[in-house]
């Protein structure tokens, strides 16, 4: 659905009166800081019109199934707990631990005041880290007896992924939100038994520090979704990519990103000064390919699908 035709018919039903975009997009965060039971009852067609707005694909990409259902580990808060199946021989399911739908409060605000980080990890997992997760399945060979780490990894699907199935060394997953890395904590908690020999750590790791310690080129390979977004971050996040890739021409940074605007475009020219090399690849999975194709064909499991904000590139950085 087009913004004009998400408009009109937001008129038929608001006497008359066109709403802004932007408008319909804070009414969405309002809903997500009330609670279920003190937002005001919306309708299927004021339901559907805002999924319309939202970038958010309710079932993204579909590469992966998965099941949820509610789960506490604090008093008084509702979280989820997301079963996926991963499509691999004798893997067992993987058990996600996250925040439930939709549902912000205002201590998310104060934490990210207090340590100068964005809140996005906590919304939900994103599209892009699906397929980052999805292409580490297809491509579990690159991982087995490599020290990996997953940045900015939000609730770290990709991370626990390539744990489950690779037959890595080391697997760090790490973000800058506290509350995240809580959530990771539980979600390798939960899962201990499937790592086999695989030693996995949750990180509070931020972009921003100039020393990384016992993280100093240690990583053989670096995932990562969506974290070229904030131009701010650039600089910070190539200076990580060098700090903590090994000093080998087979280390490598496997980014997942959407072009969103000029910000993927920004990003690797940071990359490029820094003096590291990149690859960008459009079309790098037969089956990705496919849903995107549909997504552009009009599918309505993704209203508001926009390749610049949903469709992420592949992305390859190393040193030589």
């Amino acid at each position: 659905m087009s913004i004009e035709q998400t408009s009109a018919r937001m008129s038929e039903s608001q006497n008359g009166e066109i709403p802004k975009v932007s408008t319909l997009r804070w009414k969405i965060l309002r809903q997500s800081l009330l609670s279920s039971k003190l937002q005001p009852h919306s309708d299927e067609k004021s339901q559907e019109i805002m999924d319309s707005v939202s970038r958010k694909g309710k079932k993204g990409f579909g590469l992966i199934q998965c099941t949820q259902k509610d789960y506490n580990f604090d008093e008084g808060f509702n979280h989820l707990c997301v079963s996926y199946s991963l499509p691999t021989p004798a893997a067992p399911n993987l058990l996600l631990f996250q925040r439930r739908d939709s549902c912000a409060i205002i201590n998310d605000f104060e934490v990210c005041n207090k340590h100068d980080i964005d809140n996005t990890g906590l919304v939900c997992p994103w599209p892009s880290e699906e397929v980052l997760s999805y292409y580490c399945l297809s491509h579990a060979d690159m991982f087995r007896c490599k020290n990996v780490i997953e940045l900015g990894a939000g609730y770290g699907l990709a991370g626990l992924v390539i744990a489950t199935v690779s037959e890595a060394s080391e697997v760090v997953i790490s973000d800058g939100n506290p509350q995240v890395v809580d959530y990771i904590q539980q979600s390798v908690a939960g899962n201990s038994g499937a790592f086999g020999a695989t030693v996995v750590e949750p990180k509070l790791l931020h972009w921003n520090q100039e020393e990384f310690g016992t993280l100093s080129h240690k990583f053989d390979v670096i995932v990562a979704s969506d974290c070229t977004f904030f131009k701010e971050v650039h600089k910070g996040l190539v200076q990580t990519l060098k700090s903590l890739l090994k000093d080998t021409c087979s280390s490598k940074a496997i980014l997942f990103s959407p072009k969103r605007g000029d910000s993927l475009d920004k990003f690797l020219e940071e990359v490029q000064k820094s003096g590291l090399h990149f690859s960008v690849s459009e079309d790098y999975d037969d089956r990705v390919w496919e849903r995107h194709q549909q997504f552009m064909k009009g599918d309505q499991s993704w209203p508001n699908y926009d390749p610049n904000h949903c469709y992420p590139l592949l992305i390859q950085i190393s040193r030589l």
